[in-house]
């Protein structure tokens, strides 16, 4: 397999695992919590974080084999699957603000694409 397609697989795996980090970070803050310390240092919050740190790392290795002017391109998709997470994972309805933002997302790729 290619280099280039390794780079893009993990520039994408990054934004999606950012994303579930997202929903994490979300569930947790919807969760009572005893006192302020729980409220930070409960497993959703410290998974988050891990995650997040995991991304630092994923990106390190995939900018070495994308150009950067693709990023942003890459780093949009974001809403898409925080959305996505949302509706199975926590069960929310995506208000129709978020999907005429994916929408323009959407097309913002196809845009930069061609």
């Amino acid at each position: 397999m290619e280099w280039k397609s390794i780079s893009y697989g993990l520039a994408f795996l990054s934004v999606f695992v950012a994303a579930i980090s997202q929903i994490l970070l979300k569930q947790s803050a919807q969760t009572e919590h005893k006192n302020i310390i729980f409220k930070f240092l409960n497993w959703r919050v410290i998974v988050s974080y891990t995650l997040l740190l995991g991304t630092t790392v994923l990106n390190v290795f995939a900018y070495r084999g994308i150009e950067l002017k693709v990023t942003p391109m890459i780093e949009s998709t974001g809403i898409i699957w925080v959305t996505i997470l949302a509706v199975f994972w926590l069960g929310e309805k995506p208000s129709k603000r978020t999907i005429l933002s994916i929408v323009v997302t959407i097309i913002g790729i196809i845009v930069f694409s061609l």
